[in-house]
């Protein structure tokens, strides 16, 4: 692929692009070139201010110096979406303006094909939160990205750091990996406006199909595919092999939507034993044969999605990689997240096979623009996601360790009492008894101090 030109982006001036070869095998160089969507609200910086997205930068560049000594670096290519897009790009287009743009001239508007070109040469990005388009043709810069390059598996690791507070009891035995289909499930859009007349022409053929609905209704269609299905059960199960894992949790509806949500639990099955059988028992293998799991397999089984809401509250141990279709996977990854205190610090990664974009899951929080005040460990730790995929484990394991470090380090200061200084942003301090909001360090301070930890490390 010929590099491409670019209306108002400068790439950087070293750095090797990272490749995808004809096997699906991601080709790393020492410095990569990766695309930084800094974002808005809290993401951008204001001035000297810096956004949660620089503080995230900061801090991965020194793990990277950390773990590697200069034989390796990230060379940042900054690129634009979100508020901060069409202020660089269409300045001249007015709020009032934008609902009567077609929905490409607002994709543009929000998502340049700057970005677009550079995201799609590059293939790797970190992208800080951004503004949903206020326009009703656009719906999502995240969708339109996803669906764009295929970035066919959502991918959120929730856990539990000491220091956080956390609603659930048995928060500290959350650890566990979600994988989201990302393109599939009611989230593809396909639906019909009440009274318009596709909707009619909808309702008419399932009424000669035997189905009555209501001629008033909306409708929607909820397509689910064995190749998308195999595609993200595969990409579970081999992480779950990767990283020793012991489970894979086919999470699903299946009771009620047996061709679409059924047909996911089967086709997981179908994908585990066909093509990792000598890495996997089930579960109905294993209470066939009355054993115990063999410590060099993973296990495969299923639950009904309503169930495992229940699970992980009560059993969170048990299940370490869930395999989940779009939507179920996007109320588990934001209700799994609140177990152990919320989106503050829930990572999250896009990826599919030829390109890969770790974001944060929380949003813009504007009130909070400028002030150096926000939380960036989301940014972080999606950062670290992003380490890992690079194949640079020593160094996301200095990211994880300085996150731990630093949160820890103010619990115990808390325990002595009102007074000491925390190094945790506000929403993690004042958490601790006797401490308010305003007792929590800058964004950069919490940045800086995960830092001195990695360097500890």
């Amino acid at each position: 692929m010929a590099a491409p030109t670019f209306q108002k982006l400068t790439p950087p001036t070293k750095g090797t692009r990272v490749t995808v070869d004809a096997n699906g095998t991601w080709k790393v160089p020492d410095d990569p070139i990766v695309c930084l969507l800094r974002g808005d609200g809290i993401g951008r910086d204001v001035g000297a201010v810096p956004g949660i997205t620089a503080c995230a930068v900061r801090a991965l560049d020194a793990a990277v110096e950390r773990a590697y000594k200069g034989k390796r670096k990230i060379h940042w290519f900054d690129v634009h979406a979100g508020d901060v897009a069409r202020e660089l790009y269409c300045p001249q287009v007015k709020d009032e303006q934008v609902g009567s743009l077609s929905e490409d001239e607002q994709r543009k508007l929000y998502l340049p094909d700057d970005t677009l070109r550079a995201f799609e040469y590059f293939a790797v990005g970190l992208k800080g939160p951004l503004t949903t388009p206020i326009g009703g043709g656009f719906r999502s810069i995240n969708v339109y990205l996803r669906i764009r390059f295929d970035l066919y598996a959502c991918v959120r690791p929730v856990r539990y750091f000491r220091g956080v507070e956390a609603p659930n009891k048995r928060a500290d035995k959350v650890n566990m990996v979600i994988f989201r289909e990302n393109t599939e499930d009611v989230y593809c859009g396909i639906e019909f406006k009440s009274g318009s007349d596709k909707a009619k022409k909808l309702l008419a053929l399932l009424k000669e199909m035997g189905y009555n609905v209501l001629p008033s209704s909306g409708l929607g269609i909820k397509p689910m595919s064995p190749e998308g299905t195999k595609r993200l059960v595969r990409m579970a199960l081999r992480y779950a092999i990767d990283k020793k894992l012991p489970s894979v949790t086919l999470m699903h509806k299946g009771n009620i939507m047996k061709f679409t949500e059924g047909a996911f639990k089967d086709w997981g099955y179908e994908v585990a034993v066909q093509e990792f059988r000598d890495r996997v028992v089930t579960e109905a293998e294993l209470t066939a044969a009355g054993g115990k799991k063999p410590a060099d397999k993973v296990l495969v089984n299923d639950r009904i999605a309503d169930s495992m809401f229940q699970q992980i509250q009560l059993r969170p141990d048990e299940y370490s990689v869930v395999a989940t279709p779009n939507l179920n996977g996007d109320y588990l990854s934001d209700a799994a997240a609140a177990l152990t205190g919320g989106l503050g610090l829930a990572a999250g990664a896009n990826i599919g096979d030829w390109a890969a974009m770790f974001e944060a899951t929380h949003g813009t929080a504007p009130k909070y623009t400028g002030k150096n005040a926000a939380n960036p460990g989301a940014v972080l730790l999606s950062g670290a996601l992003l380490l890992e995929h690079l194949g640079w484990t020593e160094a996301a394991r200095l990211v994880t360790r300085g996150v731990e470090a630093t949160f820890a380090e103010s619990e115990d200061t808390a325990k002595k009492g009102p007074g000491g200084k925390l190094y945790v942003t506000y929403d993690i301090a004042r958490q601790f008894a006797g401490y308010c909001a305003e007792a929590g360090a800058t964004s950069s301070e919490f940045a800086d101090r995960i830092v001195y930890h990695l360097n500890r490390a």
